[in-house]
């Protein structure tokens, strides 16, 4: 924030969207980031400035925003948050009436605008400003109707779970949601002050609190979210942080249980996901990195869920988002219908090790020259639609420039985690 994000900026960027938007009312979220008491009114009065009235939901997680926006008649929404990234950034992130994220083509029409400079309405166009304060209860009781969720039988279990909002928009709602299904929670950074206390993305390596917590307390498992609450890892009862990619397999496993139907995730998802998906009969589509690339092709495909790897389940019965509150529910639910622990759900799953790293640009072939590499390795499926993934019946690896960074991201996934580093090794030895 200040550097690269400033009021210009944001006010810009407000104003570009209130031109692109049909005409009608925006919902505006933010999560508990300090620089998001600053950011939301130039929001607001950017998009009442192009002629829109503002629904002001305050603090509020990015799934609360998203389903503020599909279950109501306002014409987009703007969510005021950096996610997984450390607390000085900020971000903004635009939703189409439906609640999703814009795609490509919609971004370019924005940029258009941006460019175009144009969309300030007279005085007597204004629009107006508006605080709601039902989205959280909104969301909440959407989840709680669910016809999987049985609310009693969750609650006969006597679950503890501790809950790590790392002070972000999930320091409310998560421990509301938990209190609704007769679950006892140990709230832990849910005071949603935007000082991170620890590095914000709900990784293994940044749960150490969170799984000395549940040893200490003796809860049956823990739940960490990040920043905006659309992502979520899990620690089990012994305290063992699980990897991020098993949230969406035990979710998958758990929803195909009630449901058939295809499923789609990306293609730096873990292939625990087909194999889980087989055992139910169902087909997976995999797609390009980035949620928008896969809730387009769940809605192409009919999917009855999907979603990321990075912890991010998308349930669209509920709605086309990531929703680290439903990955609660279905996996307190699996939990409850099983009998069982969440380390012995973890156990009856395959073997698999993914080993994730980040190389300078200029340190391995990229594209049509890594392809023709990989060409030459054994038996093997090449897919060139986001970088290079190559994959064979042992495992695979995925190779991409990184959105966000001047670095290449390698992920690889094996029966070992020396497999996996073998093939890393591979690449970065590639020549």
């Amino acid at each position: 924030m200040g550097d690269g994000l400033d009021a210009e900026v944001v006010t810009r960027w407000a104003t570009a969207f209130g031109t692109y938007l049909a005409a009608g009312p925006v919902v505006v979220g933010r999560d508990s980031r300090p620089s998001g008491s600053m950011v939301l009114p130039a929001v607001a009065a950017s998009l009442m400035s192009t002629g829109h009235d503002v629904w002001d939901i305050g603090v509020a997680t990015t799934p609360t925003t998203a389903m503020a926006v599909s279950e109501s008649e306002a014409v987009g929404g703007v969510i005021i948050t950096a996610s997984h990234n450390p607390q000085p950034w900020n971000a903004l992130k635009f939703l189409d009436a439906g609640g999703l994220f814009l795609t490509a083509e919609a971004n370019q029409h924005l940029q258009e605008k941006l460019d175009s400079g144009e969309g300030h309405v007279t005085a007597a166009e204004l629009g107006s400003w508006q605080s709601r304060q039902d989205a959280d209860r909104n969301h909440l009781d959407a989840i709680l109707k669910l016809p999987w969720l049985d609310r009693q039988q969750i609650a006969a279990r006597n679950l503890h779970v501790v809950v790590d909002a790392v002070e972000g928009a999930g320091g409310r709602i998560v421990p509301a949601l938990l209190s609704a299904l007769g679950v006892r929670c140990t709230p832990l950074y849910c005071g949603m002050s935007g000082h991170f206390p620890h590095d914000p993305e709900p990784t293994p390596a940044h749960l150490t609190q969170l799984c000395h917590t549940v040893r200490e307390q003796g809860a049956d498992l823990g739940c960490a979210v990040d920043p905006d609450s659309d992502r979520l890892a899990l620690v089990d009862g012994t305290g063992q942080p699980l990897s991020e990619e098993l949230t969406l397999v035990l979710a998958v496993d758990f929803l195909l249980g009630h449901q058939a139907g295809p499923v789609v995730v990306n293609l730096s998802t873990t292939s625990l996901v087909e194999k889980v998906a087989a055992g139910h009969g169902v087909p997976v589509e995999r797609t390009p990195v980035g949620e928008a690339n896969v809730v387009q092709t769940m809605r192409a495909k009919g999917a009855v869920i999907g979603g990321e790897g990075n912890g991010g389940v998308i349930y669209p019965a509920l709605h086309a988002g990531r929703d680290a509150l439903v990955g609660i529910a279905m996996i307190l639910q699996s939990l409850t219908e099983k009998d069982s622990t969440l380390a012995q759900l973890v156990s009856a799953l395959p073997p698999a090790a993914m080993v994730k790293e980040k190389v300078a640009s200029d340190t391995v072939p990229l594209g049509d020259n890594l392809a023709a590499i990989m060409r030459g390795w054994e038996s093997g499926t090449i897919d060139t639609r986001d970088g290079v993934r190559w994959s064979s019946a042992d495992g695979w690896v995925h190779v991409r420039p990184s959105n966000t960074e001047p670095v290449v991201r390698i992920i690889a996934e094996a029966r070992s985690d020396a497999a996996a580093r073998s093939l890393i090794e591979r690449v970065k030895s590639a020549s």
